[in-house]
C-alpha cells in the first residue's frame, strides 16, 4: 500500500490543457478530490502543490525547490503525463522518497505519423510553396515547380527512390521504419555515433549520414545526443537530403542547420522541437521573416497530439495511480 495511512487524497493536476484529466478509478477504500489547473507557470507551482498528495504534471518544471518538505509536505507521487521525465528533478524526489511515474509509448503512433508528414512537407517544399502562392508569386513569376528542386537542381525524389535513415530505434523509430517500408523506401537504422562498426542490422552512424536521402531523428535528449547533428554531419549529407526532427531540442545545432539551408547544402529541414520552447523570433533562429525563403517546416511541438494518444495517456495515468495505491509501485515507475 502507498505511504501514509490516509485513504483520502488531494490530487493536483497542473496542466490539463495538454491532456484532459480522466476520472480516476481508485481502489477501495481510497477516495480523492481533484484540484485542476489548465496551465501553470513555474512561479505558480509551489503554491498550487502545497497540499498535494498526488501530483499530475506534464512539462512544467518540478524542481528541487518545490520538492522541499516545507513546500510540498504531503507529496508522495508525481505522475507525469508524458514519456519524458526531464521536467522533474528525479534526484530530489528520490531523496524524499517521492515516487515518480511516467506514461511511456502512448504517443508513438502519432509521433511516427507526424514524422512522415514532416518528411513529405520537406521533400515537396509544401510550406515554401504555400508562402510563395500566398505572396502572389505564382501570378508574378509563372510556374513555380522549380521551387521543389533540391540544391542539386533536380526535382524531388519519390518514396521508392528514398533511403530513410533512422537515428533512435525505440518505439517511434520502429513504427517509422514500418511506415517508410510501406511507402517503398529503403531503411537504414543507425549505430552509435563515433563507433566505426555497428551491430548486425544497423548501419554505422557516419555511413548513415552519408548514404541517407532522408534522416529522421527520434531519440531522447541526453548529454551524449546534444548537437548530434552539427557542421560535420550536415557537410556529409547528400545535397538532396532532408532532415526531420521529432526528438528534442538541442539535438540539432540550429545555427549550423540554418547555415546549411541558406548555403543549399541540404534540401530541407522539418522540425517539431526547438532549442528553446515556446519558440519565437525572439529566442529561435528557426522562427521569423528571415527564414521565409527557406525550405523549412516548423510545427509547435505537437507531434504527440492525437485522440489515440490521449486515450493511452488516460489508461497509463490511471494504472500508475491505482498501482501505487494498491502495491506502492506504479505500473510505469521512473524513480
Amino acid at each position: 500500500m502507498a505511504q501514509g495511512s490516509s485513504t483520502h487524497h488531494i490530487v493536483v493536476a497542473l496542466e490539463s490543457f495538454f491532456v484532459p484529466i480522466p476520472i480516476l478509478d481508485l481502489p477501495a477504500p481510497h477516495t480523492y478530490e481533484l484540484q485542476e489547473y489548465s496551465r501553470t507557470r513555474p512561479d505558480q507551482v509551489a503554491e498550487r502543490i502545497k497540499d498535494a498528495d498526488i501530483l499530475i504534471s506534464n512539462i512544467v518544471p518540478i524542481t528541487a525547490d518545490v520538492l522541499r518538505p516545507e513546500v510540498s509536505p504531503r507529496l508522495k507521487i508525481v505522475a507525469i503525463v508524458a514519456s519524458g521525465t526531464d521536467s522533474v528533478d528525479l534526484k530530489a524526489c528520490k531523496a524524499r522518497g517521492i515516487v515518480v511515474a511516467n506514461t511511456p509509448h502512448c504517443n508513438t503512433v502519432a509521433v511516427a505519423e507526424h514524422s512522415i508528414a514532416l518528411y513529405f512537407a520537406a521533400r515537396r517544399s509544401v510550406v515554401l510553396s504555400h508562402t510563395l502562392v500566398q505572396a502572389g508569386e505564382w501570378l508574378k513569376k509563372g510556374p513555380l515547380q522549380k521551387v521543389l528542386n533540391g540544391p542539386d537542381g533536380k526535382p524531388p525524389k519519390t518514396c521508392r527512390d528514398e533511403t530513410l535513415g533512422i537515428i533512435g530505434y525505440g518505439a517511434v523509430g520502429k513504427i517509422v521504419e514500418s511506415m517508410a517500408k510501406g511507402l517503398g523506401m529503403k531503411v537504414l537504422i543507425s549505430g552509435r555515433k563515433g563507433s566505426p562498426t555497428a551491430p548486425e542490422g544497423r548501419t554505422p552512424f557516419e555511413t548513415l549520414i552519408r548514404e541517407s536521402s532522408v534522416i529522421v531523428l527520434c531519440l531522447p535528449r541526453s548529454p551524449e545526443s546534444l548537437n548530434l547533428i552539427s557542421d560535420a554531419e550536415l557537410a556529409s549529407m547528400k545535397p538532396y537530403a532532408v532532415l526531420v526532427n521529432v526528438s528534442r531540442g538541442l539535438i540539432v545545432d540550429e545555427k549550423a542547420l540554418l547555415s546549411a539551408l541558406r548555403d543549399k547544402r541540404i534540401a530541407g529541414y522539418a522540425t517539431d522541437v526547438y532549442a528553446q520552447e515556446p519558440a519565437s523570433a525572439e529566442n529561435s533562429l528557426l522562427v521569423g521573416p528571415d527564414t521565409a525563403d527557406l525550405n523549412l517546416t516548423t510545427t509547435p511541438h505537437v507531434a504527440w497530439s492525437a485522440e489515440d494518444t490521449n486515450e493511452k495517456f488516460h489508461k497509463a495515468l490511471k494504472e500508475n495511480i491505482a498501482g501505487w495505491l494498491s502495491t506502492g509501485r506504479p505500473k510505469y515507475p521512473v524513480a
